[in-house]
């Protein structure tokens, strides 16, 4: 039996729908990659970049070319979303490099000082707005990783029907 990747777009009921968050991230991706061509951008995520144990290597590009190097990729990401609908592999691809970017951003609310402060008090976690804005991340996250599993051929998924 010949295991093949899935696209939302073929399938039925509620798995069809899944279509709609492949469009919404594809847009997302879109939007997220043209604001790294700004020199606002740029500026705003130089902290972030600096501080990531991931992705501190891209500021050997300077500020203007490491803004630019992700917002090729997320414009890679947005495409190969939008092959997806057309070639499961493509989806698998795409929302799997989804999963990366987000948990990488998502690892900004860990490593980036001052975005949130920790403590025994009444609030044990506070953070100002800049961990307000990568909190979002981890929404991102979970709908590529649903986009991700959904692509997968049923003989790499775990059947909760046993």
């Amino acid at each position: 039996m010949k295991a093949s990747f899935n696209v939302a777009e073929d399938g039925g009921g509620s798995y069809r729908l899944l279509a709609i968050l492949r469009w919404v991230m594809v847009i997302i991706f879109v939007s997220f990659g043209m604001q790294k061509f700004t020199l606002q951008s740029a500026q705003g995520i130089a902290q972030f970049i600096s501080n990531s144990p991931f992705i501190s290597w891209l500021s050997l590009f300077g500020l203007r070319g490491e803004a630019y190097f992700l917002g090729v990729v997320e414009f890679a990401i947005a495409a190969l979303l939008a092959a997806g609908a057309f070639s499961p592999i493509l989806s698998a691809l795409g929302s799997l490099m989804g999963v990366v970017t987000f948990a990488i951003t998502w690892s900004f609310f860990f490593t980036t000082p001052g975005v949130v402060i920790w403590s025994l008090s009444t609030d044990p976690m506070a953070w100002n707005l800049t961990g307000e804005f990568l909190f979002k991340d981890i929404v991102l996250l979970s709908v590529c990783a649903v986009l991700f599993l959904a692509s997968l051929p049923q003989s790499l998924r775990k059947s909760r029907t046993a």
